[in-house]
């Protein structure tokens, strides 16, 4: 990937979710090569599940976007359909673009409160429709009040960038057919960046004041590096003694961190995600996007062994800090919301923080050197971290004791000749997280793989080949008995190829792409298989 050729096709920039394509149908011979048009949008992810109960529908947002100016609404609950106490809410963004476009970054929030984080898909000349879905029923307080609505897809629109986004975002509220759960409060932080020690993304943090009866608090942050430098690339990033275009004093590894009063108290790998323009070769993914592209999940961390701490009614610092991202460094974004659930017969719950360890964190980058003509240079990369954290709460129905332990494990071989004609990576983040909360266990083993390689050969052609891999697998016992479990397993592979820097009709394009989506579990069985060829979806296959 010649960060010259990146830079020119890459732009700035599933709560269950999918993406649903609504274009032409397959046809029976794909094209020779990539024309001017191609299908939809489309992937494999289930549609989110609905009940069969009245619905209302509002809307929440209808833009266009041309610049970096967010749109600015008002939002009101609709007056049926549960009045608040609604059994399922669906957010869906329906877009259009067409043109000539970057992929773009975005958000949605309502009441200060993120939503949505996505990206866009770059279009074709005759334009694209795309839908996206996603279960936001965890933020059904918020949406029970009237609130006000911001968007914004950054956008750069000129005689050469022409594609104008046009998006619509609607909420569906559906009838509660039996007493369904959610957090009693959802508290925006906004961008909680920390203070920048230990080569961590810098920024202020945001003051966090609890109710003072929370049982239960949990943060989710939509970490996303992006923008267009080299964090959008973060896990190909080198030493300074490496000879490549994208530097990081520590090299690849990174870790998003959240720390209450200075103390941390969560870790997570972040995902390795790759926008629709990504590796250098945007005709991968054009009809079928890389996993979570478009709907960023976020990470959760359970702080309810602060909930002690946070519940003394004053205000507390919470930080979000990414570490290994060079100081001064811009690219990331962590805007944070705190979902909290109360104990509705207490007006105070107590309690005490017993337990904090903390591995010594790991990360060593081993640089060999090529040795000249086609010899490779070679990046070894290591790194991880642990931290083991409990503590408990006194409430209404007894005291409840929970404990949060949570590993993370990089490794990565990054490849790359001299000028970057070749440049590969091969990569895994492991995430594993187990929380007990008094007789229940709940045990999440998160797998993020990357496997890719671009070559620019004879007459410029470029070629990227790649596979990206979201697993989750996830087991809940109580009383050490399985009550519950799932896997799932979103696996996207690609392989295109196209001429660089000429005009658009001179690429003569060729490529390939496929997902793979299984979700098993105690809930039943989804199994989906999307292919394509040239741009033309050649397979749609369902198992189960």
């Amino acid at each position: 990937m010649r960060r010259r050729v990146m830079s020119m096709l890459v732009g700035a920039a599933l709560a269950a979710s999918t993406l649903l394509g609504a274009g032409p149908a397959a046809a029976d011979t794909p094209p020779v090569e990539f024309g001017d048009d191609w299908h939809d949008p489309v992937t494999a992810a289930p549609p989110v599940p609905k009940p069969h109960t009245k619905s209302c529908e509002v809307t929440v947002a209808e833009a266009q976007f041309k610049d970096f100016t967010p749109y600015k609404g008002d939002y009101a609950p609709p007056a049926k359909c549960g009045k608040g106490r609604w059994g399922k809410v669906v957010l869906r963004l329906d877009g259009k673009v067409k043109g000539r476009q970057y992929d773009r970054l975005g958000y949605l929030r309502i009441g200060g409160v993120e939503v949505l984080r996505t990206s866009t898909p770059e279009p074709s000349v005759d334009g694209i429709t795309w839908s996206v879905e996603k279960d936001v029923t965890r933020y059904r307080e918020t949406l029970s009040r009237d609130q006000q609505v911001e968007m914004l897809i950054g956008n750069v629109v000129n005689d050469t960038y022409t594609g104008i986004i046009d998006v619509k975002a609607t909420l569906t509220f559906y009838e509660a057919a039996k007493p369904t759960t959610a957090p009693d409060r959802v508290i925006p932080l906004g961008d909680a960046r920390g203070d920048g020690s230990d080569g961590s993304q810098s920024g202020g943090g945001a003051a966090l004041t609890t109710p003072r009866n929370s049982e239960r608090i949990v943060a989710e942050v939509y970490a996303t590096g992006s923008g267009g430098g080299c964090e959008e690339y973060w896990y190909l990033t080198v030493p300074d003694a490496a000879p490549y275009s994208c530097k990081a004093d520590h090299g690849p590894y990174r870790e998003v961190q959240v720390k209450v009063d200075g103390q941390l108290a969560g870790i997570a790998a972040p995902f390795p995600t790759v926008w629709t323009g990504g590796w250098s070769n945007p005709f991968l993914w054009y009809v079928i996007p890389g996993p979570r592209a478009f709907d960023i999940k976020p990470i959760e961390y359970d702080l309810t062994p602060f909930a002690g701490v946070l519940n003394d009614g004053r205000p507390h610092r919470v930080e979000v800090s990414v570490v290994g991202v060079p100081e001064a460094q811009t690219g990331w974004s962590t805007p944070v919301n705190v979902l909290v659930w109360q104990d509705e017969k207490s007006d105070r719950v107590t309690g005490r923080l017993t337990g904090h360890q903390e591995s010594t964190p790991t990360n060593t980058s081993k640089y060999t050197p090529g040795t000249g003509g086609d010899e490779t240079h070679r990046l070894d990369t290591e790194g991880g971290h642990r931290l083991h954290v409990s503590g408990y709460v006194n409430t209404s129905h007894g005291r409840v004791a929970t404990t949060v332990t949570r590993s993370l494990a990089n490794t990565s071989l990054h490849r790359w000749t001299d000028g970057e004609s070749t440049d590969a990576l091969k990569a895994t983040w492991t995430d594993r997280e187990t929380v007990t909360t008094g007789r229940r266990a709940v045990r999440a083993d998160r797998t993020y793989t990357m496997d890719g390689t671009t070559t620019l050969g004879a007459g410029d052609r470029l070629r990227t080949r790649i596979s990206l891999g979201d697993r989750a697998e996830s087991v809940t016992r109580t009383g050490g008995r399985r009550t519950g479990w799932s896997v799932l397993d979103d696996r996207y592979d690609g392989d295109a190829t196209y001429t660089a820097n000429v005009p658009r009709d001179q690429r003569h394009a060729v490529g390939t792409s496929r997902e793979r989506y299984r979700l098993v579990g105690d809930t039943g069985c989804y199994d989906r298989t999307l292919s394509t060829v040239q741009g033309t979806l050649t397979e749609d296959r369902r198992r189960c």
